[in-house]
This record gives structure tokens, sequence and C-alpha cells, in this order.
């Protein structure tokens, strides 16, 4: 069950970028949660999912040499539905469907991709922990960077388009 949950129904097993996989496993989930619940529910999952994938995280690695294996996912679901949060938002105050929603979708996938590779200033320091919470706070940390920029393209777009 552990394996499941930390690799996201097996999508950590896809190879190349295991990461990447987790990253795109959780559309699907997000578009279906949104649609469930609106961004209340998808904020709720990113909670629950966050905290029980760390807590099974720190059980995975125990005194592994290995902090962070590749097809742990779970981090990954997590930062990119936080990614996507202000899309959620977005389609449930406009009334429109997320996927309607296209160009936040591919800029909160790319945005998060970006920061979770690339590992700017304090999401790099997370990710230095070398224990669950860093596996978990890096990703959520580059969702967060990843949310503020699509809400930042989406007001400059606005603001120049519309």
């Amino acid at each position: 069950m552990r394996g499941l949950l930390l690799s996201f129904l097996g999508a950590g097993y896809l190879r190349p970028a295991p990461g990447t996989w987790g990253s795109l496993a959780a559309f699907p989930a997000a578009l279906l949660i949104h649609w469930i619940g609106g961004p209340v529910a998808l904020v709720a999952a990113i909670v629950l999912f966050g905290i029980l994938g760390t807590q099974a995280i720190g059980r995975e690695i125990g005194n592994s040499p290995d902090h962070d294996p590749g097809w742990i996912v779970i981090d990954e679901v997590v930062g990119q539905w936080i990614a996507l949060l202000p899309v959620s938002l977005g389609a449930f105050l406009t009334g429109e469907p997320m996927i309607a929603l296209w160009p936040g979708l591919v800029l909160a996938f790319a945005g998060f991709r970006l920061f979770d590779i690339w590992k700017p200033w304090v999401i790099g320091m997370a990710d230095a922990r070398g224990d669950a919470l860093g596996v978990m706070l890096d990703d959520v940390l580059a969702g967060v960077f990843a949310a503020i920029s699509v809400l930042t393209l989406a007001v400059l777009f606005h603001m120049v388009f519309l």
C-alpha cells in the first residue's frame, strides 16, 4: 500500500524521468479532485497527501543512503497540485472546466518542472536537508514558486489582452 502511495499508483516506476511522469500523473487526479469539490477539495488533497506522503517517505527511506529514490513521486504530485491551484481557483471563479484554462495548465506543469529541477534558493536548501521533510518540502516550494508564476503571468496576460 505504501508503495502505491509513494509511486502514485506506479507512475514513479516509469522511465525515463520518473519525476516528470509523477507530475503528469498528477493532472488527471487534480482534474478529478477539482471536478468533485473545486479548489477547496484540491487544497484538502494537498494537505492529506502531503502529510501521508511525508510520513510514508520517512518510513521508506529510514537510514538509507539514498534520501530521495527516483521512484518516490508523491512529492512531485503534491507540488504539481500546488502549482495547479491558481488554475483550479480560476476555473471555479469563472465557472469553466479546468481544461478550458489550458494555458495555465501548461504553465503550471512547465513552471513546476523548472523549479523542481533547477532548485533555486530555498528549494535547494529544503532538498539538502536529506530527510523525509526535505524530500516533500522542496517540491512543495517548487509548487509554490510555480503557482506564483502562473498567477503573475495570468494577471499580466489579462491586463494586456483582455
